[in-house]
């Protein structure tokens, strides 16, 4: 009995001709989160910066000590 999957080549032009893409995790985890409570709307630019930022105000005094 032949295999079917034996002359299968799993490369690139394969890959990207698949009919059907999947949502990222954090796509999907918004999702469930969003259809269990709504999110409050947020600014598109605000005037605090995201936590963690990368210039954040202890990054900076750290820094200019070193100097």
């Amino acid at each position: 009995m032949a295999d079917n999957w034996d002359d299968l080549v799993l490369d690139e032009d394969f890959i990207r001709s698949a009919e059907t893409a999947e949502p990222s995790a954090r796509a999907r985890m918004l999702a469930a989160r969003w259809r269990q409570e709504e999110p409050e709307p947020q600014p598109w630019r605000s005037d605090e910066p995201p936590a963690g930022w990368f210039f954040s105000k202890g990054r900076r005094r750290r820094w200019r000590r070193r100097s």
